[in-house]
């Protein structure tokens, strides 16, 4: 779906229509609680995906009002799910819902063009306040989120993941669940070599002498 026509099916709709969400998340557990506190708060339509490659389909099929996305998924990351919704349709609206805490991470969703981050960690009526912010058209972060976002600039240099660049947090991540070079190669769509190379140059930049180290770096800053 192009996203002049993901548009019309949202004007369509009409202002009084019961809004449509999108969860995209590889656990099944999250996705129906999701399910359950979304219906209560009157949404009409829940679709779900477990993979990027799945929410990219869904959200070309079903035009939702607003997207929930995980950024640990099979296959392409949430960061790289977000990015492909937002080439096609660049009026949709996303919103992360992650364990990840780091704000390195919430700042990166944001940038990447998301209205919104909140942690799985939050209470389920903060995660409702932010679908429906988003949904409505809105950008939704929680107050101390926003306050460690502010100092995000002068901390960033604690956190080794800074020298990451979103490509580099994918593959890193890969290579954190043993997917091998030529795995992740044909999961990202580039060559062998250009994922080792980009695997060497990961492990240079967080100063990683092992695959144990890279693991236990990534673990640390709840990358995985």
């Amino acid at each position: 779906m192009m996203a002049d026509d993901a548009g019309a099916e949202r004007e369509a709709a009409g202002p009084n229509a019961r809004p449509r969400a999108l969860i995209i998340d590889d656990h099944p557990v999250i996705i129906a609680g999701c399910r359950v506190a979304l219906a209560h708060a009157g949404f009409g339509d829940i679709a779900s995906a477990a993979s990027g490659e799945e929410g990219c389909e869904a959200y070309a099929r079903e035009a939702p009002d607003v997207v929930v996305v995980d950024i640990n998924l099979p296959g392409i990351s949430g960061f790289e799910t977000a990015r492909k919704i937002l080439e096609a349709d660049p009026e949709a609206r996303i919103l992360f819902f992650s364990m990840n805490e780091d704000p390195i991470f919430a700042a990166r969703a944001i940038a990447s063009g998301a209205k919104g981050y909140i942690s799985k960690g939050e209470d389920p009526l903060d995660f409702i306040a932010a679908v429906k912010t988003v949904a409505n058209g809105g950008v939704f972060l929680k107050a101390e989120l926003a306050r460690r976002l502010s100092f995000y600039e002068k901390d960033s240099a604690l956190n080794p993941l800074q020298t990451l660049s979103d490509r580099d947090l994918e593959i890193l991540r890969h290579l954190c669940n043993g997917k091998s070079v030529a795995e992740i190669a044909e999961i990202l769509g580039m060559s062998s070599k250009t994922a080792a190379n980009a695997a060497t140059a990961i492990k240079n930049k967080l100063g990683a002498r092992s695959i144990i180290d890279m693991v236990r770096i990534a673990s640390q800053h709840r990358l995985i």
